[in-house]
């Protein structure tokens, strides 16, 4: 299991151009994460859930504090390493725990299969199952994007860009390497996120500090959620 203490997460909405002279900015005093690839991106994919009621998107909507949701992310179409992991927001801050599993198990889940609570020794999981068994949460929505990420060592820094933000509601293909997706952003806008742990320092707080920056308070689930083809309701 990994497991992360609670860390402040800022977001904004920026276009490429503002995402060209933050990059420009921050590139000289952050490095670029080590797990990229050449070209310093790997693509994210993420499946999320919710229950019938759409709990998790409301609950992001109206900011209510504090909030969990359950995902199965993987990294560049690679089914080998898949994430089982719960994102809990309480008081501006974020905390995430995650756990492996298997294909075998991430299908039977996509497939909505009767879960073994003990298939994985991990709360994480043992608390999704109950979910599963209570509330009835169920896959939702697909998010996939394009992330360029920067890091700092001190105060344990990240600066991402999160290009081409799509969104697919076919989840039972999850796993494959074509989904059908559409973008849910106007064209040539992106999301910028800065997480830290106990402080940011100055120089990369003032690096993103650009004129008509938007920062947002929704996450990328909820942008999904809310214009996928079946909106919240789908």
């Amino acid at each position: 299991m990994i497991s992360s203490e609670y860390r402040h997460e800022l977001k904004y909405i920026c276009t490429e151009s503002q995402l060209a002279c933050v990059k420009n900015r921050i590139s000289t005093v952050m490095q670029i994460d080590p797990h990229t690839g050449a070209d310093g991106i790997y693509t994210i994919r993420s499946l999320y859930f919710d229950d019938y009621g759409n709990t998790c998107f409301y609950e992001n909507e109206n900011g209510t504090d504090p909030r969990e949701k359950f995902r199965i992310r993987i990294y560049n179409h690679d089914a080998a390493h898949i994430k089982l992991e719960l994102k809990r927001k309480e008081h501006a801050k974020t905390r995430k725990i995650s756990c492996t599993i298997t294909e075998k198990l991430c299908r039977d889940i996509m497939d909505r299969k009767p879960l073994d609570i003990n298939a994985v020794d991990s709360p994480v999981y043992r608390k999704f199952c109950l979910q599963i068994q209570t509330r009835l949460l169920q896959p939702r929505v697909i998010v996939e994007y394009d992330r360029i990420p920067y890091i700092y060592q001190n105060g344990n820094v990240r600066v991402t860009f999160d290009k081409n933000v799509r969104s697919g509601i076919s989840c039972n293909q999850f796993l494959e390497e074509y989904v059908p997706m559409r973008p849910i952003m106007p064209g040539g806008h992106h999301v910028l996120e800065v997480k830290y742990d106990a402080y940011i320092p100055d120089f990369i707080y003032r690096g993103v500090q650009i004129e008509n920056l938007q920062q947002t308070a929704y996450s990328k689930y909820y942008l999904c959620r809310k214009y996928n083809l079946g909106g919240a309701h789908s």
